[in-house]
């Protein structure tokens, strides 16, 4: 990226200096014409600049769309290999070895969270294309926003090593109108998040209550949070803050793209706010009827 950079600039002074050098001879061969020729020769320049502060904006953000792309191939590659491999050494130590059916139950359920694992990854890169190229039409259904949201988290306990860390306050009866697979996909795409994000040991908060109108949906986790000139780019497909090889923790940066867009769908609000004394707080609000 380095050397279209330099090329595109060395034309820039190259294009100025020959409008330069040519304005400079029409008026010492017009001198009757200056005034003439420097206007229109600062129009020019103006000109020059506004297209080349275009052109290296395009570039630029066709460099970050390529950095972007790039972690994303890379994290993908690393969600896809894990789970894998784990699932390769699961089966072959059942048929390698003489366990016990006690043991080999254990390794087919290990085996069975990570084709989860990989099933959710799947599911969050179709939904995600089919989202982008509008192929997807959001459904919408009335139902119980209350019993979805425990049914969420259920799922999502049921992998977590230590279940204590997903803790909830949900009321009861909250009914909605939209999409419940996505809405779902959504839900859990956030949760996921605040717990990835999160130090091992801490507890993430999830609570959703009525107020008016509006389901008032809060999850809030622990973690470092997030810096305000980064909160509205973290909506952003493939977005994730720092480089994939510096990263710690996992992703591909479609999961907040994907829970953006959803909540867009159904005229629903999400906002980002710092947690005390540390961590994040998304907020949704979204219409009960």
């Amino acid at each position: 990226m380095r050397r279209p950079l330099i090329i595109f600039y060395f034309l820039v002074v190259y294009a100025l200096a020959e409008l330069i050098w040519w304005g400079v001879l029409l008026v010492q061969s017009q001198p009757a014409r200056s005034a003439m020729i420097i206007g229109e020769g600062a129009v020019f320049v103006i000109l020059l600049f506004y297209g080349a502060y275009r052109l290296h904006k395009a570039i630029n953000e066709e460099a970050a769309l390529h950095q972007q792309q790039k972690n994303f191939l890379l994290s993908v590659t690393h969600e896809l290999k894990s789970p894998l491999s784990s699932i390769k050494l699961y089966l072959q130590t059942i048929l390698r070895r003489e366990l016990s059916a006690e043991k080999q139950r254990a390794f087919l359920l290990n085996s069975l969270k990570d084709i989860e694992r990989l099933d959710d990854l799947v599911e969050n890169m179709l939904i995600a294309t089919k989202i982008e190229n509008k192929s997807y039409t959001f459904p919408k259904e009335r139902f119980d926003f209350s019993t979805l949201a425990e049914e969420v988290l259920q799922r999502i306990r049921q992998n977590l090593p230590e279940k204590e860390r997903l803790q909830a306050r949900i009321d009861g009866d909250i009914p909605v109108y939209g999409d419940r697979f996505a809405l779902s996909l959504a839900l859990s795409n956030l949760v996921e998040n605040a717990l990835k994000y999160s130090p091992p040991a801490a507890a993430v908060h999830l609570e959703l209550k009525e107020a008016g109108p509006k389901a008032v949906l809060r999850v809030a986790d622990q973690g470092q949070g997030i810096p305000d000139k980064e909160k509205e780019k973290i909506f952003d497909k493939f977005y994730r803050i720092g480089s994939e090889e510096t990263r710690a923790t996992k992703g591909t940066g479609l999961g907040l793209f994907i829970v953006k867009q959803v909540l867009d769908n159904h005229g629903a609000v999400i906002q980002v706010k710092d947690n005390r004394p540390a961590g994040t707080i998304f907020e949704i609000l979204i219409d009960r009827e």
